[in-house]
């Protein structure tokens, strides 16, 4: 290929002349060019981020993108069960602290359980910020999102009151939200929706 006065031209072998090229062509195949060249970036950024995840995290990110069902809290404590987190019972206790029995606006318009911001050091599935609190685009995704909180930042607690006082001294912004929690899982039997799983995991 050649440039000539402003115009593009290439050889033909067989006629043995050079053939004017549109403008058109050239500027669709850069164009072409450009986004294969984009979406290959993207590909190996992503590959090169899932490399860093630990286990658990890459096995949170299979994901069925076709469940967005609406919600209710059986379908919650299935899923907590599905993904073993870990006291999910105390989890539990929080999505129904957070949300006021899963009627405020963050939970409603966030889809947001937990009262999570989002995160910006760890994988998470957040999809930005609204009202200062993290926003997803099902309330699926804020379960996985806590289920990825939970991996990175509460995996050394080793029973039921050091997870509680991590809660205490990082998550939570009112002064007796541990009490709550802990009246809220007694009051309403929420260990006994779990039971199950404890004696699996004994």
């Amino acid at each position: 290929m050649k440039f000539k006065l402003g115009k593009f031209f290439i050889y033909n072998n067989d006629t043995l002349e050079h053939k004017k090229i549109s403008l058109w062509y050239i500027i669709l195949f850069l164009l072409l060019l450009i986004t294969v060249s984009s979406s290959i970036s993207y590909s190996v950024g992503r590959v090169q981020k899932i490399r860093h995840l630990t286990t658990y995290e890459k096995e949170l990110l299979i994901v069925d993108i076709n469940t967005k069902d609406d919600f209710s809290e059986e379908k919650l404590i299935q899923m907590l069960k599905d993904l073993n987190v870990k006291y999910p019972y105390i989890v539990l206790a929080q999505s129904r602290i957070e949300t006021g029995r899963y009627t405020s606006k963050i939970f409603k318009e966030n889809h947001n359980l937990f009262g999570m911001k989002q995160a910006n050091r760890r994988v998470n599935t957040a999809k930005g910020t609204q009202y200062n609190h993290a926003f997803y685009d099902t309330w699926r995704e804020s379960v996985y999102d806590y289920a990825f909180y939970q991996s990175r930042y509460m995996n050394k607690a080793k029973n039921e009151e050091e997870y509680f006082y991590v809660l205490g001294q990082s998550y939570a912004e009112a002064p007796h939200y541990v009490q709550s929690l802990k009246s809220e899982i007694v009051k309403h039997k929420l260990k006994d929706l779990f039971k199950w799983l404890r004696k699996l995991n004994n």
